[in-house]
């Protein structure tokens, strides 16, 4: 009843056409996690990463080990 929830994310995943990264502005450092088409390089955006415990729950929804960072 109290414990944490897990966020649940509605964008699909597939590894065959996308692969995951973090788009990060070199001006502020805000950061944005998501996924990259393979044909034809449409970012899709999933989650603002405001923290480290936000990248985590990203990364533990489709698990994701390794993912690049994009400027």
């Amino acid at each position: 009843m109290f414990g944490k929830k897990k966020k649940s994310f509605s964008v699909k995943y597939d590894p065959d056409k996308e692969y995951p990264v973090i788009k990060a502005s070199i001006c502020n450092g805000e950061r944005v996690a998501g996924f990259k088409s393979k044909e034809d390089g449409h970012f899709t955006e999933v989650i603002f990463i405001a923290n480290e415990a936000d990248l985590k729950a990203f990364k533990d929804a489709y698990g994701i080990e390794d993912i690049k960072t994009e400027y």
